[in-house]
């Protein structure tokens, strides 16, 4: 057990649930999770009442609920569950669901509290998606709060005559902010699925950034990492470093009014104070015009928003990408981000191979090779729907992925980036022509493909709404600028489009005005007979992708419990230039890295990748919650009523 201690005392009233699906074909056997011997305090005394009737009115917390200052990786229990990277982001969820909120009520508490305590991987200054089990209706749905370009920008902008300015200068720029998705995405799930008003859904992270917190271990890591930028500009500095310009030390309480008052104001007065409003005009503010000390070394790149592309931002909201695997449907998101896609492309070819006939290194020899081949696609093929037409049906065949396993060599790993495939024959075109999908030179992979942040939130609740979300302001602490007198930082997401060497060259995730640029982010849900069996989803930049699969592989395949299918070290291929996969050093030195050597797999040590979290449906009726025990410190999962 990892323990923490936090400063908070609450005095709150907040919030109610929703339905129930049945199954309909039998599925694999896989491990059951409901025997793990594992429990989290929920922060209440052990006799605490029971979780409110799904469809209730709020009612009242505790006078003064605590939230825990222990936490642990792994919780079993019934009337709800939550994971997260940060106890108190967890614990905003539970208390939530204690109060009669839904799945959905909980996850925007959640990613709201994450605002405050994990400001660097989320906030209304970012975006991501957001994949929602509605349990009455039986169905999915997707919640794109992508960020978009601005209008005046268009595939030029990454150029200065002519030449690609250095990634680096982009990164803490007004010129890589995307207009962000992320409070209206909120406000949109709850309108649609939610029971509370998004008012509700900051009153606990609005406490908790004017009481403040202690500043931990992965606190303090990420200020560090990113000290000598953030010492350049005064609002980010005067919110996060001492007035000497260092990290606030260990057990220092970090406090954020004015994200408070900006939570405040958007309680009031609603989305539309940063959509068009004075919030709104900060932000533009900060990206025309950003804000630098005058003796900064940064260059100062200014960016293109207007108010008036705040104001025309939409959120999507898209059906899922859907998939089987083992006997199992696996949903996940789609375009623009190329998650669900890349997944069901990689799960479509190693389902072709039966695991009950091959060693351990041999199917993850396949599986290594398979996300080789899917990359490749990946890269050459996906973008915005709405901007390029992409070849979907095609990529996601059965036809195609027979014909791509041809390409995967039993005995011996690729040697050399793989190209794409030809998709475009398999589209089943009603004219009856094969059109062929033009292709691309693989573009080098950015920085942001590598970066650990990004945060992933999963939730579900009693009567089984689930929601599987990743919150993203791109790099670890965004383009580094706080809005000033806002209290968060913005995203520098428009990074993640493709930056061919020159202007001229086209691809489908170049740069567009109004587009929104390609993401690996992966919340996903696995159903058994039709019903939730598993919810997770990373961060992690495009390894994120990667993750989510080996996890799915490790549950499904090597019948590890989740929480082992969670922890276990990872490794990601990507269709690297040098053939080579990025790896977790615990995986370079395991037996299973040894035994794929042989077949000539190499291995470059990326440190740890990602930080997951997944909810277990357990045939019992209970739910095992998991987090990363290790990774950034440790996560924390939590239950309403633990077994």
């Amino acid at each position: 057990m990892r323990i923490r201690t936090t400063t908070l005392v609450l005095a709150l009233t907040l919030f109610g649930c929703s339905s129930d699906p049945t199954p309909v074909k039998p599925s694999p056997t896989l491990p059951s999770d409901a025997g793990i011997d594992a429990t989290a305090d929920s922060g209440t005394d052990a006799g605490m009442e029971p979780p409110l009737d799904a469809g209730t009115d709020a009612a009242p917390l505790d006078p003064e609920p605590v939230p825990p200052t222990t936490f642990v990786p792994t919780a079993v229990g019934k009337g709800g569950a939550a994971a997260t990277v940060d106890h108190r982001g967890t614990w905003a969820a539970i208390e939530t669901l204690k109060a009669g909120g839904n799945a959905i009520d909980a996850a925007v508490a959640a990613a709201a509290m994450l605002g405050v305590t994990d400001p660097f991987s989320c906030g209304i200054g970012g975006g991501g998606f957001m994949l929602i089990w509605l349990a009455d209706k039986k169905q999915a749905v997707v919640i794109d709060l992508r960020e978009t370009t601005p209008q005046g920008m268009d595939h030029t902008a990454f150029y200065a005559n002519g030449v690609l300015i250095p990634f680096n200068d982009l990164v803490t720029s007004g010129l890589s902010v995307g207009v962000p998705g992320t409070l209206r995405g909120w406000d949109e799930a709850l309108h649609r699925y939610g029971k509370r008003p998004l008012a509700d859904a900051l009153k606990l992270a609005t406490f908790v950034a004017k009481k403040g917190f202690d500043v931990d271990q992965t606190f303090l890591d990420q200020t560090t990492r990113n000290v000598d930028r953030f010492r350049q500009i005064p609002s980010t500095r005067a919110l996060f470093l001492t007035a000497a310009g260092d990290p606030l030390p260990l057990g220092a309480i970090f406090k954020n009014p004015d994200l408070a008052a900006t939570y405040e104001l958007i309680a009031k007065e609603g989305p539309g104070v940063v959509y068009g409003g004075a919030v709104g005009s900060d932000i533009v503010k900060t990206v025309t015009k950003p804000p630098f000390a005058a003796d900064a070394t940064i260059v100062s790149r200014p960016g293109f928003m207007t108010l008036a592309d705040l104001a025309a931002y939409e959120v999507r909201v898209r059906p899922a990408v859907q998939s089987t695997y083992r006997g199992l449907t696996v949903l996940g998101v789609g375009l623009p981000s190329s998650g669900g896609i890349t997944t069901a492309m990689t799960l479509n070819l190693l389902g072709g191979f039966n695991p009950a006939t091959m060693s351990k290194s041999d199917l993850l020899h396949r599986w290594l090779e398979a996300s080789r081949l899917t990359y490749a696609d990946r890269n050459a093929f996906l973008g915005d729907p709405e901007f390029v037409s992409v070849p979907v049906k095609g990529l996601l065949s059965p036809e195609y992925a027979d014909a791509r396993r041809v390409l995967i060599d039993g005995t011996k790993a690729s040697t050399a980036a793989q190209p794409a495939g030809d998709p475009g024959a398999y589209q089943q075109d009603p004219s009856g022509a094969k059109a062929t999908p033009p292709t691309w030179p693989q573009a080098k992979e950015t920085d942001s493909d590598l970066d650990p942040e990004t945060t992933h939130i999963t939730v579900a609740d009693a009567l089984g709404n689930i929601v599987t979300y990743t919150c993203t302001i791109e790099s670890e602490g965004g383009n580094g600028m706080v809005v000033p007198g806002r209290g968060f930082l913005l995203n520098n997401e428009l990074t993640d489009f493709t930056m061919p060497a020159t202007p001229d060259l086209k691809h489908p995730n170049v740069l567009e005005p109004g587009k929104r640029p390609r993401s690996s982010m992966s919340p996903t849900l696995v159903l058994s007979n039709g019903a939730p069996l598993l919810a997770l989803g990373s961060p992690g930049g495009a390894t994120i992708i990667t993750t989510v699969m080996q996890m799915l592989v490790n549950h499904v395949d090597f019948k590890m419990p989740i929480a082992d299918a969670l922890a276990a070290p990872r490794v990601s291929q990507r269709n690297a230039p040098d053939a080579k996969s990025n790896a977790e050093p615990l995986f370079i030195s395991s037996p299973e890295a040894t035994a794929l050597g042989g077949f000539g797999h190499l291995f470059t040590d990326a440190g740890l990748i990602g930080a997951a979290t997944a909810i277990r449906f357990n045939e019992d009726g209970t739910m095992t919650a998991v987090a990363e025990p290790v990774r950034r410190n440790g996560g924390s999962a939590l239950v309403v009523t633990p077994q």
